[in-house]
């Protein structure tokens, strides 16, 4: 009897099951977002469905990796991905390069194309783009860790989503994060008192001045707390040298905070 050839392409239902034992949260939902958000391009059939070829599942690999380990909005994964017209797909085993670029044929990573989306999200979009269901999110809706504009979401609000579900899984709740929020609030009271005078001058030259030093302050202040954070660390008495991304395919630890 001869050998069927083997199929060059993939449906929609066997990518989730090739994905999701390294992406236990990876949806038809969140792919098809993907697809609308231009990070991914499969092909059509007659009919209309979805087909996946090896170079597909790969980018959806690193797109997936890129956002959990690293913490990357789509924005920034879309920046440095080569769009999917270019012919550009990610690296062979799926791994996120440190600085989070994909190369094209050569090119450097400044070369590589970006890709426009929309500056706001619908509720099922990010649902699907963060990972979360509909109760996490009204909990972090509830605590102001995710605020919408009318009935849509920036994507800061992405942003916070994404990292709210990655914390999930060592047992952070959205009620454990209320100590973030305050303290993000403390330290943007500190900038404002910090550039006030600045705006009290009523120009428009003056205001973009105090924006670009708030976010000046801001860049410092964040890497002031990540030192204090390390050092804290240390002195706890916590084994390492540095801040550690989490590691891939890690699961919930047992004992999450309590309260």
């Amino acid at each position: 009897m001869s050998a069927q050839p083997a199929r060059a392409y993939l449906g929609i239902g066997e990518v989730l099951a090739r994905l999701r034992a390294e992406f236990p949260d990876v949806s038809v939902s969140k792919i098809r977002f993907l697809e609308s958000e231009g990070l991914i391009e499969p092909a059509r059939s007659p009919s209309g469905y979805r087909r996946f070829d090896a170079a597909d599942v790969e980018r959806l690999r690193y797109i997936l990796t890129a956002q959990r380990d690293q913490y990357l909005p789509l924005r920034v994964i879309k920046e440095r991905l080569v769009p999917p017209s270019a012919g550009g797909t990610a690296p062979p085993d799926g791994t996120v390069p440190p600085d989070g670029t994909v190369p094209a044929d050569g090119t450097a990573p400044g070369d590589c194309a970006a890709v426009s989306g929309g500056g706001s999200l619908s509720r099922r979009q990010l649902l699907a783009a963060a990972g979360i269901d509909e109760e996490q999110l009204a909990e972090l809706e509830t605590f102001g860790l995710v605020r919408r504009a009318g009935r849509v979401y920036g994507r800061d609000a992405l942003e916070v989503a994404s990292a709210a579900a990655v914390l999930g899984r060592y047992g952070v709740q959205a009620r454990h994060l209320r100590a973030v929020r305050a303290a993000a609030e403390r330290e943007i009271s500190f900038i404002e008192q910090v550039v006030a005078p600045t705006l009290r001058q009523r120009n428009p030259q003056a205001r973009q001045q105090a924006g670009q030093t708030a976010r000046e302050i801001a860049a410092v202040t964040m890497r002031l707390h990540g030192a204090l954070i390390e050092a804290a660390l240390a002195e706890a008495g916590f084994p390492g040298d540095g801040l550690a991304q989490p590691a891939a395919g890690y699961g919930t630890p047992a004992g999450g905070p309590g309260g």
